[in-house]
């Protein structure tokens, strides 16, 4: 799987258990640290830990490792390192704090085609 199809298929996974605003950011021509930010809100902690667990669940049972996941106890935002994908899920207050879209700015947007 490449990892713009791997980034599909967390949006898709997102997408499964309800997430919102999902949206990939191909990040590899600004950084060397991924490929692609797939990003996408949960309204609630226990929505934040469901898509979080949903995108594990699917990626690892493609043959996919986790390589690390960082702020699930927490769940206003969960970070899950893929490697080339990192994806992020927050609760809305978080995603508006830290902006990574506004942040990440100059990255191409690719459709989910959900």
């Amino acid at each position: 799987m490449t990892s713009v199809e791997f980034a599909k298929a967390a949006a898709k996974a997102l997408d499964d258990k309800k997430g919102q605003e999902i949206k990939i950011l191909k990040i590899d021509d600004l950084t060397i640290i991924a490929d692609y930010f797939v990003i996408a809100t949960g309204t609630s902690t226990t929505q934040v830990k469901a898509l979080a667990n949903e995108v594990e669940y699917k990626l690892e049972n493609s043959g996919t490792v986790l390589n690390h996941r960082e702020g699930f106890d927490s769940g206003g935002w969960i970070l899950l390192d893929f490697g080339a994908v990192i994806v992020h899920v927050f609760q809305p207050s978080t995603r508006d704090f830290y902006s990574l879209e506004r942040l990440w700015a100059d990255a191409a947007e690719i459709g989910a085609e959900l």
